[in-house]
């Protein structure tokens, strides 16, 4: 190993973005440590040049205290630490289900902030790196059929808003992402018309760009889609909801 190679860890690495961006960084030269749960995928990666496989679940936390401290005796150094480990069944969210909600924010914010937490004495003693978070455009605002993922997005959004003021104080960058609609398995599961559709190799050069060339706080894309959002955000309710209502009634 380069003794310059930079180094990053994914999670939520065996598909969808977080495996194209894995790739991505793989085939730019970093050293990439990719984690999720299915051991197979991660080990069928681990043939490819510059990625290693450490298989983890995010909800256990002794497991993600035990991964790090094994990518760190085997990298010696990491650079970034990109957490997208999510997952989304849109089928569960059109009605109120507790236990499904609770689930989805056990894995998507719970699992993160484990994670960061886990990530974070490392940082702030070497006074150097980056910790970004992928969220999602469904953390703008409330959508329908959007009971668990939404709420677990923006609070993942507002996690990364919040931490990133004591991380700058330690020279430690903070970001997050906030991609549109991407075709993966998760999105595969909707059953409506998504604007905007891009694929994960779309997504990952995006994220690559955002990471390694930009300082940008927030890397959202497509910008054809998150600007449209991102005003919807700012207007009153009153109009939101009536806009939402109109759209989903079509």
């Amino acid at each position: 190993m380069s003794e310059n190679q930079k180094k990053i860890w994914i999670t939520g690495a065996s598909s969808g973005i977080g495996r194209a961006v894995a790739e991505k960084f793989a085939s730019e030269g970093w050293k990439v440590a990719v984690s999720a749960r299915r051991k197979e995928i991660l080990d069928e990666m681990a043939q490819e040049k510059n990625i290693s496989s450490y298989p983890l679940d995010v909800t256990e936390k002794n497991q993600i205290e035990k991964v790090f401290q094994k990518i760190l005796e085997e990298f010696e150094d990491l650079d970034i630490c990109l957490f997208s480990s999510g997952t989304y069944d849109p089928k569960n969210e059109k009605r109120i289900d507790t236990d499904k909600i609770k689930n989805v924010i056990k894995v998507n914010f719970f699992g993160v902030i484990d994670c960061v937490k886990t990530v974070e004495d490392y940082f702030k003693s070497k006074k150097s790196g980056h910790i970004s978070i992928v969220s999602s455009i469904a953390s703008y605002r409330g959508l329908p059929n959007s009971s668990g993922y939404g709420p677990s997005k923006a609070a993942l959004t507002n996690f990364s808003e919040s931490i990133y003021f004591d991380f700058k104080k330690f020279n430690v960058r903070v970001s997050v992402i906030s991609p549109g609609f991407i075709k993966t398995p998760l999105t595969d599961k909707n059953d409506f018309s998504m604007p905007f559709l891009k694929s994960p190799i779309y997504a990952a050069d995006k994220i690559y760009e955002g990471l390694t060339k930009n300082k940008s706080f927030e890397i959202h894309f497509p910008k054809s889609l998150t600007l449209i959002l991102k005003f919807l955000r700012i207007i009153p309710y009153r109009i939101y909801l009536f806009l939402v209502d109109k759209l989903v009634k079509r």
